[in-house]
C-alpha cells in the first residue's frame, strides 16, 4: 500500500491510501478519487516529505491500529457505521433511490457511488453523505 498527500484544484489537501503508484491513477482517471472537503475529482499528488527525526528511523506503525487521534476517530466513526448499516456495495445509489421512492423499506446503507451517481442523487434531494473513508474490501 501506497500513501499518498493529494490536493485537489480547489487547493484542499488529503490523503489516500492505494495499492500502487498505477492504482491510484486508474482510480483518479476513473473519477474514483474526490477531495474530502469539496468533492471535487480532479486530484493530483500533492509534494511529500518524510517524516524523519535526525538520527533515528521512523517507527512503524502496525497498519491495523490509528497512529494519531484523528486516525482513531475515523476508525471509530467506520466501526460504528458498519455495525449499524448494511454495505451495498455498488448497489449504493440504485438502493438510496428506491428507498427515498419509497420503492423499498427505509434502512441505514452504506456503499459506493461514482461522483456523477452521488451527485444525482443529491440534486434530487436524495439525503445522502460521503464517508470520509474507502470501504473495506469484500473477501469471501
Amino acid at each position: 500500500m501506497i500513501r499518498y498527500a493529494l490536493r485537489c484544484d480547489k487547493g484542499h489537501d488529503f490523503d489516500g491510501w492505494f495499492r500502487s503508484s498505477e492504482g491510484f491513477e486508474t482510480m483518479r482517471d476513473a473519477g474514483q478519487v474526490a477531495c474530502a472537503t469539496c468533492g471535487s475529482a480532479r486530484v493530483d499528488r500533492a509534494l511529500m516529505t518524510p517524516a524523519v527525526s535526525e538520527g533515528q528511523a521512523p517507527a512503524k506503525a502496525p497498519l491495523s491500529s490509528p497512529r494519531n487521534p484523528a486516525e482513531a476517530a475515523l476508525e471509530a466513526l467506520r466501526r460504528k457505521i458498519e455495525a449499524s448499516s448494511d454495505y451495498v456495495g455498488l448497489s449504493f445509489a440504485a438502493e438510496a433511490r428506491a428507498m427515498h421512492d419509497g420503492d423499498r423499506p427505509a434502512r441505514a446503507i452504506h456503499g459506493e457511488a461514482r461522483p456523477e451517481e452521488a451527485r444525482r442523487l443529491i440534486e434530487d434531494g436524495v439525503p445522502i453523505a460521503p464517508l470520509p473513508f474507502l470501504p473495506r474490501k469484500r473477501t469471501n
